[in-house]
């Protein structure tokens, strides 16, 4: 029987997540203060005060949920569980925690990575969608004809796709027409992990050689391979093959209970990857860190 800890991707954020801890934590504090410090700006006021829409922009909102989870987990003061991961830049949240990058280097690296999305997609050109309740080969089919990308497959019925905004207009269509319950466009202000990312691929791809990632002290799962990855050129290559490429969470899950996985604990704010859990998994038992 083993455990992991999962970080949250885009999309958890709120206004004033773990204000409380800030107020009344020394150690989630000491996280707060350091982002705030290496990024030379008040990100801190942003995450507490808002307004949504400031929080909300990629280069903010990535570094923000990243240095809210490891408040969370330094506050909660425990020992790691023998494996983690993350679900997009929920990655960079996992290896930080593990001990495989430096806070300040996770802080500027989500920075960065934030800054060069939006840069490899101007404003409304590209578009992110959520197709409910068709499975993920009919997904891909539609995709491909479609000319747009599977950007995460969450769960059995649940798949993101992204891309050029008429592409994804066009998928949304014929998945309505096959029968989806739901296709829905999401709230982002750039398209993710998608091939209209390749020049941000190469932005991090540049940052990354330059950042060290040592080996992490809890078993690292990947997005890439929904597999265990401990190597830290491997990790490199796979944070930067994510930009382009679709998030295999469901896969990942599938593969944590054939680990011997029991036990998964959500740190960092809302509870998506609780949500999803027993959609993919039902003997794993999911549940959101409690400090």
């Amino acid at each position: 029987m083993s455990s992991i800890f999962v970080f949250p991707g885009q999309g958890s954020q709120t206004v004033g997540m773990a204000r409380d801890l800030y107020e009344n934590n020394a150690a989630a504090r000491a996280v707060f203060d350091e982002v705030d410090d290496c990024l030379n700006e008040k990100l801190s006021d942003i995450i507490f005060n808002g307004p949504m829409e400031d929080l909300t922009l990629t280069r903010n909102v990535q570094p923000a949920i990243m240095a809210t989870s490891i408040a969370m987990l330094r506050a909660y003061g425990a020992q790691l569980p023998e494996y983690v991961a993350g679900h997009s830049l929920g990655e960079y949240t996992a290896l930080c925690a593990a001990g495989a990058l430096s806070l300040a280097d996770t802080a500027r690296l989500l920075r960065l990575r934030g800054d060069a999305m939006q840069r490899a997609a101007p404003l409304g050109a590209g578009l992110t969608a959520v197709i409910l309740g068709l499975d993920i080969d009919r997904v891909r089919e539609i995709c491909a004809d479609a000319g747009c990308d599977v950007a995460n497959d969450n769960s059995p019925g649940q798949v993101v796709i992204s891309g050029p905004r008429d592409a994804v207009e066009s998928a949304m269509a014929a998945a309505k027409d096959a029968g989806a319950k739901r296709a829905m466009a999401l709230a982002l202000s750039v398209p993710v992990h998608c091939r209209m990312q390749a020049s941000a691929a190469d932005e991090m791809r540049a940052a990354l050689s330059d950042v060290e990632i040592r080996t992490p002290s809890a078993t690292f799962i990947s997005n890439k391979t929904a597999l265990p990855m401990t190597d830290a050129a491997e990790i490199k290559d796979a944070l930067v093959y994510q930009m382009t490429h679709g998030v295999r969470w469901r896969e990942s899950v599938q593969n944590m209970c054939k680990l011997g996985i029991t036990e998964m604990t959500e740190v960092g704010p809302g509870s998506v990857l609780t949500g999803l859990a027993p959609r993919i998994c039902p003997e794993l038992t999911a549940k959101k860190l409690e400090i």
